[in-house]
């Protein structure tokens, strides 16, 4: 099949419009990494279910249980703009680019989505590549004297 120059442009700018796409997502910290990543902005895990990258989510629960071993008190959640541009969804386990997505495949973004067997939690995930796709929006921190485990923002 033979398309016009036309035809070509459309399907360019459908695909820069869709590279260009941000979502509202949530990454759970500590409070000292929380300041740290407001000051400098964040780095790349060096390993983890989807390999190197920023781990988060646009689940804000989700995101408020991490990390895992920190009393809740002592988490705090950024609210994040994310650019994800590329994305690869991964869904199962053993997935052949679970890890290999961005390095051999040229994805900026891995997505698990719901309820797909790869997080505990049934809860999507994603892991940007590249740090400068993210924006902190806010800092959210725990309303301690709330019983009900609710957050409030701060910035």
């Amino acid at each position: 099949m033979i398309l016009s120059h036309h035809h070509s442009r459309v399907c360019k700018a459908t695909q820069n419009l869709f590279e260009a796409q941000t979502y509202i997502m949530y990454h759970g910290t500590s409070a000292e990494a929380a300041k740290q990543i407001m000051a400098r902005g964040f780095q790349q895990s060096s390993g983890g279910m989807l390999g190197r990258g920023v781990y988060v989510s646009r689940d804000l629960q989700k995101a408020s249980k991490y990390p895992l071993e920190l009393p809740e008190h002592e988490r705090v959640v950024l609210k994040l703009r994310v650019r994800v541009g590329k994305v690869k969804k991964i869904d199962c386990q053993g997935h052949p680019m679970q890890k290999t997505w961005h390095t051999e495949h040229g994805y900026d973004t891995a997505w698990c989505p719901p309820n797909c067997g790869m997080v505990k939690s049934n809860l999507e995930e994603d892991c940007v590549w590249d740090p400068q796709r993210i924006t902190v929006l806010e800092a959210i921190y725990p309303k301690v004297s709330n019983p009900s485990g609710t957050y409030c923002s701060i910035l």
